[in-house]
């Protein structure tokens, strides 16, 4: 296979490589720069929360409520939480929600109580928890 000469004048003049490999490094640069800000991102929002609560018993109570235990689990047990907890009713969309406080003590602690519901409920979940305890539920 042969190359043929390109017309001269036609297409200007050659490239020299410097310029190739100059982008190649800046573009390498740019793709390693946006690979460790997604990576910092995803580890911020998917990485392990501080306070995580699971639900470990739940039992039907007369006049539509339900008791409720979850088992909280925290980095910094110096701190108080609140979690909420969450009733459904037979079509599965929630029927019940209520805040509960979790006190600074212990790094695991379990915690029962009964949320009300404008239906039959038929199970309960944890919704989240968080460190930011609205004032309305925070001891004084």
């Amino acid at each position: 296979m042969t190359t043929r000469a390109l017309p001269e004048g036609r297409y200007g003049p050659a490239r020299s490589g410097a310029v190739k490999r100059w982008r190649a490094w800046a573009y390498g640069v740019i793709a390693l720069v946006v690979s460790v800000a997604v990576a910092w991102v995803a580890y911020i929002n998917l990485g392990p929360a501080p306070i995580d609560a699971e639900r470990v018993a739940f039992g039907e109570q007369p006049g539509n409520a339900m008791s409720v235990t979850i088992n909280v689990t925290r980095d910094d047990p110096g701190k108080p939480g609140v979690c909420i907890v969450r009733v459904r009713d037979i079509s599965g969309a929630e029927s019940g929600r209520k805040e509960v406080f979790v006190p600074a003590g212990d790094g695991n602690s379990r915690q029962t109580t009964v949320v009300r519901s404008i239906d039959r409920p038929v199970t309960a979940d944890v919704f989240g928890c968080s460190y930011s305890v609205p004032a309305y539920l925070s001891s004084s």
